[in-house]
């Protein structure tokens, strides 16, 4: 798994995974019990992760759809 995007924002992983899963890419939202443990004021950010293979396709379907990605 790679790393794709980190955010507090919640909005945006939902846009993010909806973008990829729209395009056939599977990915998986890390931190969920972490930001839910500290009362989702919004401290820990969240990690969206996709596999390796997938992980230029994804970044440049994020890009493309105005979503800054991390690395």
């Amino acid at each position: 798994m790679k790393h794709l995007l980190s955010t507090n924002d919640p909005t945006m992983i939902a846009f993010a995974q909806a973008l990829l899963q729209g395009e056939g890419i599977d990915c998986f939202e890390m931190d969920v019990n972490m930001s839910i443990l500290e009362g989702s004021i919004g401290i820990f950010p969240r990690r969206l992760m996709v596999a390796e293979r997938d992980y230029e396709q994804a970044r440049q379907t994020l890009i493309d759809n105005g979503i800054e990605v991390d690395g």
